[in-house]
């Protein structure tokens, strides 16, 4: 950064962002309060408007607990913490979380079990991603308070449970069991700020100990390994460890950094499987089903079929309100085949996405030279911002709806749309350039590939070609 700035200039930031971390260190019990205060607005977002009667047709933001909180949850919490984790790092989880305060808190009275070792499987990030988005789209998460409470309530429920059962004082859940861990640790490794671990100066710590004094010893909650910190994958930004050793501090560096220099190293097929199926499969398919008239279709197939053969059961709408959308009052009301067919859709796009991206990638690996796994979930991570973006632009969906029934003028919504859609191919167009020149120096490999990465990128902006403007 540095030589972009001009070596004084990017020391000059570098300081001051570093004093700014030491800021947040001094004035930890400060955030302590905000981090409860979060966790007291939070409560009263999701378990209110649950006990509360649903708004009628004249309910809105301003006079509306429900429809606040609808808002405030999808139309503006979800996207922007999405958005801050590619600004800023993952300052949402070290100061903000309220899952994180209470999973940490508890933690602190707990039973301080050693973590076991099922809990420390890979896969954990994609698949609680995974079951969290297609449960939420069975009880209509974004439209019901109910839905909310049970979804985000018992993430929050469990957090607390986890916290009390395993560690002393750290955010065991937030490391191996939150459902979007997985993906803040993505979006996480294009942020322009991060803690860096001056190694030289934490080796002669051990000789020189801390501003000439001993070593104090500092909890790392989310269990992050400082010395050997690189990146911002596991980070939570929440500044305990600045200035620690005296070899850690906030500052500045360049959003490829992460990608690109440490990507083939720290990636692994989980981490490609939640971006190609989950991210840009199931996630998608998450926000498809609702737009798509080929869902109408395969429902009136489907039905069609089975009163032909008098098999009726599935076309019940008996079914809970925690399993299926259950809402007579509202007429929104999922039968049995809704639901499987919802779940099915999901499953589908999400299968038909990733493995049509895998398989584009896996040709741009193979341009490069020899097979390698390694370089192939390293292409993979060229997708995040795009990954990111999309997501972003599904939740922000909501947004637009809920201010749409507030009679705004979203003739700009579209030009927007196209704007930030360009923005992130560009992204990761360039990441994917700066990765395939970390591994070939042919031209004719380094082309073909990047071929086979414009298709890949081709295909993610037909879902939202679909979605926003074709459909």
């Amino acid at each position: 950064m540095s030589t972009l700035l001009g070596p004084e200039l990017g020391q000059s930031h570098r300081t001051r962002l570093a004093r700014f971390g030491d800021w947040m260190q001094r004035h930890a019990k400060s955030i302590r309060a905000i981090q409860w205060l979060v966790v007291l607005v939070y409560g009263i977002l999701i378990i209110v408007p649950a006990v509360m009667p649903l708004p009628g047709d004249t309910a809105h933001i301003w006079n509306n607990l429900t429809v606040f909180a609808q808002f405030v949850f999808w139309g503006i919490w979800w996207p922007f913490v999405l958005l801050s984790m590619v600004l800023l790092g993952r300052i949402w989880c070290g100061v903000l979380c309220p899952e994180g305060t209470l999973s940490e808190f508890a933690s602190k009275f707990g039973r301080g079990a050693a973590i076991p070792r099922w809990m420390r499987w890979g896969g954990w990030p994609f698949v609680a991603f995974a079951l969290t988005t297609v449960y939420g789209q069975m009880v209509s998460v974004y439209q019901y308070p109910k839905a909310v409470l049970l979804v985000l309530g018992g993430s929050t429920a469990a957090a607390i449970v986890i916290g009390y059962l395993y560690g002393r004082e750290k955010r065991v859940w937030c490391k191996y069991l939150c459902p979007v861990n997985g993906v803040f640790s993505l979006l996480a490794r294009l942020a322009p700020f991060h803690y860096k671990v001056d190694e030289l100066a934490w080796k002669r710590s051990y000789k020189d100990g801390e501003h000439g004094h001993r070593v104090i010893p500092i909890n790392c909650a989310p269990l992050v390994p400082l010395r050997n910190m690189k990146g911002n994958a596991d980070c939570h930004m929440c500044a305990r460890c600045s200035g620690h050793r005296d070899a850690i501090a906030l500052s500045l560096r360049s959003p490829t950094t992460e990608v690109v220099h440490f990507g083939e190293k720290e990636a692994n097929a989980w981490d490609t499987a939640l971006i190609l199926y989950g991210l840009l499969g199931i996630a998608i398919g998450a926000f498809h089903w609702t737009a798509s008239p080929w869902f109408v279709e395969l429902k009136q197939f489907f039905a069609g079929w089975l009163i032909d053969r008098n098999i009726l059961w599935p076309l019940d709408t008996s079914a809970p309100w925690f399993l299926l959308t259950h809402y007579p009052d509202q007429n929104d009301v999922f039968s049995w085949l809704d639901g499987g067919l919802v779940v099915g859709y999901i499953l589908a796009t999400g299968a038909v996405y990733g493995t049509a991206l895998l398989a584009l990638l896996a040709l741009g690996n193979r341009a490069l030279g020899a097979w390698r796994f390694t370089r192939l979930h390293h292409l993979a991570q060229a997708l995040i911002p795009l990954a990111g973006t999309g997501v972003f632009l599904g939740l922000s969906a909501t947004t637009l709806t809920i201010l749409k029934a507030e009679h705004l003028d979203l003739s700009w919504a579209s030009a927007v749309r196209v704007l930030i859609l360009g923005i992130a191919n560009t992204w990761s167009a360039w990441l994917a350039v700066r990765v395939v020149g970390r591994h070939s120096a042919n031209w004719i490999a380094k082309g073909a590939a990047l071929a086979c990465f414009a298709a890949a990128l081709a295909v993610v902006d037909s879902a939202w070609w679909l979605m926003f403007w074709h459909w």
